[in-house]
């Protein structure tokens, strides 16, 4: 299976999944394997490991069905899930008694790895709740919002819709950082990575880390302590 969401032009070929094994170690070692994007280090190497890890029991539990390839909806869903570590939210935007939102729209492949990954998970003290949209009108109180394919073509309108507010907005789609989203998935040597637009986070007062920026393929804007 190829995948071309990323907007390179570049195709995401997942590896071939474990064979002639019904190991469970083997499968986890797989999951792990495959799920390293990027050379992350330090802090930000652990929560990410902790996050793949937490992917491969999943998959593991589910080691009944046949095997199949890890795939880039699975990858974009941990690195989702790690997005929310590594910002920070103003404090009037939301109870630290509310849930955590990360919500989706417009992706329905995405909804199933986003979910496994986030059962049971936290996000700065708080349980995590997983909204699946029909409308970006239904969009307030998301702290993270991931847009699918079907919104490419409403994408101006749905940025607009939520431009100043603080969501971090981010999607696999072509151009999305020029149209006004703050973090982009793109395929680069067959690897998910991501690139980041400052402009947006900081009019939407969200900051990111400087741990997270050192591993983006690229950064667009300045970062809030650039600007002081």
């Amino acid at each position: 299976m190829e995948h071309s969401r990323g907007g390179t032009g570049e195709r995401y070929r997942p590896e071939a999944p474990w064979s002639g094994t019904s190991s469970r170690e083997s499968q986890t070692n797989f999951v792990l394997r495959v799920s390293n994007p990027v050379g992350f280090t330090g802090a930000l190497a652990r929560r990410v490991w902790a996050a793949r890890a937490a992917l491969a029991i999943v998959f593991v539990a589910a080691s009944a069905q046949p095997a199949r390839p890890v795939t880039q909806a699975d990858l974009e869903a941990v690195y989702l899930y790690n997005f929310g570590k590594f910002v920070s939210w103003p404090a009037d935007s939301n109870s630290a008694a509310a849930p955590f939102s990360i919500c989706t729209i417009g992706n329905q492949d995405f909804q199933a790895p986003l979910d496994a990954v986030t059962s049971n998970a936290t996000l700065q003290g708080r349980k995590i709740v997983v909204r699946h949209l029909t409308s970006i009108a239904t969009s307030d109180g998301c702290q993270i919002l991931f847009l699918g394919e079907s919104e490419a073509a409403r994408l101006a309108k749905d940025l607009a819709a939520v431009r100043q507010k603080p969501i971090l907005t981010v999607s696999d789609l072509p151009s999305f950082l020029a149209h006004g989203g703050m973090i982009q998935f793109v395929i680069q040597d067959k690897r998910v990575r991501f690139s980041v637009n400052l402009q947006p986070a900081l009019l939407a007062r969200l900051t990111v880390s400087s741990e997270l920026l050192k591993v983006a393929l690229s950064v667009q804007g300045k970062a809030a302590e650039e600007t002081k």
